[in-house]
């Protein structure tokens, strides 16, 4: 008996393995369009491979899913995080929890990674081919046929379509092609881009927590931020991307967005702390007199920004300014005006419909036989190791249930 995945990414590759090894008379082959399998795999976590989230309890990993929360939670009882954590170590990677949550290799290197499922790969007996395109795909009476770009034609008895992504609609077409209908493919997990001079001179300073929001979307998040050359992003520019991901490409990318850069102060506690600075030193001035977490160099853009002259102290601070301070601390706005992607890392909401799919065993609703896993589905999490765990997780139950009925 034969599977094919189609794909060589996450999903493809643990749903290819767990298929060999779950049922060893089973021949998998792994079908990769490009020259390299696992590249995502890779380039995620700049190189290191963020592999899981430490949340584990289903309900709770769930909610890091704009697309899918309530579809996952019944396969994260089947394979969780933890399970990731044991798949791995079992097979000699070693794991740390940093502080945020997200779990990496002890090495900090995406290669251990990739090494380990490369490995396992082997040992299972898996057929790797790389170069291998699926032009077109035909459902027979018994299985599948594929036809290859360079001519060849396969044949399987069981198919999966794990082909990541669809950044276009042109990517889920050998899921339209077997019957499948799409969600229109939209970017999530992006950074924006500001035009503010000020802002883009600071470039590569980063605040700890911030609160961003886009009042027209009715969206909110809470994270560090990172300015950047081009405007701003850090994980809570990520999450509000994610969970916005249709609202934003409805508006083109082009909105106005509030900043409260520090959270953890209300108006009556910035005001107070103000005051309290005005009476114990008066004649310090006040672009030197940052207020912690912020860097000094953001504090006296901030304040300047307000129109108050660098040569002011706290005794000469108007109560208007000092009101124009506040506001541009806790409600400043910073007007969006596109998006920036990594071409190679960018995560896409948008896919085959979870409607049209049984999550028990990752089958197809629509053409018996056909599985699907990670991306090309309509399923995305925010940044933290979350995507990742719903390929595991999709692979794995994909790969069992083709082991089961192969």
């Amino acid at each position: 008996m034969r599977v094919v995945v189609v794909g060589g990414g996450a999903a493809g590759f643990f749903a290819a393995i767990t298929c060999a090894e779950a049922n060893p008379d089973v021949h998998v082959v792994v079908l990769e369009r490009t020259a390299h399998f696992l590249s995502k795999v890779r380039i995620s976590g700049g190189g290191r491979c963020n592999v899981t989230n430490r949340m584990s309890e289903p309900k709770e990993l769930s909610q890091n899913y704009p697309r899918g929360r309530s579809a996952l939670v019944g396969p994260f009882h089947t394979f969780t995080s933890r399970d990731t954590v044991e798949w791995f170590e079992s097979r000699g990677v070693e794991l740390k929890v940093e502080g945020d949550g997200r779990v990496f290799p002890t090495t900090d290197s995406s290669q251990t990674i990739i090494d380990c499922l490369t490995e396992a790969a082997r040992r299972a007996g898996v057929e790797l081919r790389a170069d291998s395109s699926v032009q077109t795909v035909k459902r027979l009476d018994l299985g599948f046929e594929l036809e290859l770009s360079n001519g060849e034609i396969l044949h399987c008895d069981k198919l999966m379509l794990a082909t990541g992504g669809c950044r276009t609609p042109a990517a889920g077409q050998l899921a339209v092609a077997l019957g499948h209908s799409l969600e229109p493919p939209v970017p999530s997990l992006f950074t924006f881009h500001v035009g503010v001079p000020w802002l883009r001179e600071l470039a590569g300073i980063s605040v700890p927590t911030v609160q961003v929001s886009v009042p027209t979307a009715k969206l909110k998040e809470q994270g560090p931020l990172l300015i950047t050359h081009s405007g701003v992003s850090g994980p809570a520019i990520l999450r509000i991307s994610a969970w916005g991901a249709r609202a934003l490409h409805a508006m083109e990318y082009k909105f106005s967005m509030q900043v409260n850069w520090l959270p953890q102060l209300n108006v009556e506690s910035l005001s107070q702390h103000l005051d309290s600075q005005r009476k114990s030193s008066p004649s310090r001035l006040v672009v030197n007199s940052p207020i912690a977490p912020l860097a000094g160099r953001l504090w006296e853009a901030l304040v300047l920004s307000t129109d108050i002259p660098r040569e002011t102290r706290w005794a000469d601070l108007s109560s208007a300014s000092r009101h124009r301070l506040i506001q541009q601390l806790t409600r400043m706005e910073l007007p969006v005006s596109g998006k920036t992607l990594n071409a190679d890392e960018f995560v896409t909401c948008g896919g085959v419909p979870l409607s049209e799919v049984n999550f028990k065993t990752m089958e197809s609703k629509v053409c018996p036989g056909l599985h699907f896993g990670g991306e090309l589905l309509d399923i995305d999490g925010i940044t933290g190791g979350f995507n990742f765990q719903s390929a595991w997780t999709t692979g794995w139950l994909a790969g069992n249930a083709m082991a089961k009925h192969a």
